[in-house]
């Protein structure tokens, strides 16, 4: 038996478990959404820490480490069944195309926009927990001051394309979390992806989002309107990576093969 499902497959499988989904309970949905923005902030967390804490020895070399540490955050999100915002492209729109009941579009705005606010929701607590003065190792506030800066520092067109690429990887985990029938490979897949993802930088509206909370909690150089700027690009740019590259791209090769 192949390791992996057949393009149709996988497709209709996803739209069951998109379908899923979009027939939440509000209370279910809100949950999901909180879990998993306070989840996915243990990998930043790690990340700072392993950071300051090879700096000094390291020098850049660090930054790798700190994606490498980084990368548990995802794995936490699929073992644990929550859901960050872009995880909600793949199989919610595979259950759209296949669904023959009206309605799907606001389904997915609902469950888009509920998992956004709440994993921002979710995700805001915890960093206000962990930037309170000694809750951290020394040298991780100065790592997540680093990249809060940086963010905020990047050009709006590098942030788009790095937002691209964020959503576009995201929504491509999503389409072979479903592939695969082994949950080891699952496990190693969802790790690659945060350390991928780390390693970019890539944008993603969440992870980023909470990022330059740090930066704020910690008095970097960042304004509100860098904030405000940096999210609305990085949603767009999550947008047309997941589901105009990878979605669209993956319900053409279904339907190829049906």
């Amino acid at each position: 038996m192949p390791d992996t499902l057949d393009p149709g497959e996988i497709f209709e499988k996803a739209a069951k478990e998109g379908e899923r989904r979009l027939n939440q309970k509000l209370l279910e949905l809100l949950s999901t959404g909180f879990i998993a923005g306070f989840t996915i902030v243990f990998g930043i967390i790690a990340l700072a820490i392993v950071e300051a804490l090879a700096k000094p020895a390291l020098g850049d070399l660090s930054k790798l480490l700190g994606a490498l540490a980084f990368g548990i955050g995802l794995p936490f999100l699929i073992l644990g069944r929550a859901e960050l915002f872009s995880e909600n492209f793949f199989d919610p729109i595979a259950a759209a195309f296949r669904s023959k009941v009206g309605g799907m579009t606001q389904k997915i705005l609902r469950l888009w926009v509920l998992t956004l606010i709440l994993n921002l929701v979710g995700g805001g607590i915890l960093v206000l927990v962990v930037s309170v003065d000694g809750a951290l190792p020394p040298g991780a506030h100065a790592a997540l001051k680093r990249v809060a800066e940086e963010i905020a520092n990047r050009s709006s067109l590098a942030t788009l394309m790095r937002a691209i690429i964020g959503g576009a990887l995201v929504a491509l985990l999503s389409y072979l979390v479903i592939a695969c029938r082994d949950s080891t490979a699952r496990i190693l897949l969802a790790y690659v992806t945060g350390v991928l993802l780390a390693l970019g930088p890539f944008e993603h509206g969440v992870v980023t989002m909470l990022h330059l909370s740090f930066g704020v909690s910690f008095q970097a150089e960042i304004t509100w309107i860098d904030i405000a700027r940096i999210f609305g690009i990085s949603i767009v740019g999550n947008l047309l990576g997941g589901v105009g590259l990878v979605t669209m791209s993956h319900a053409a090769q279904a339907k190829g093969a049906s």
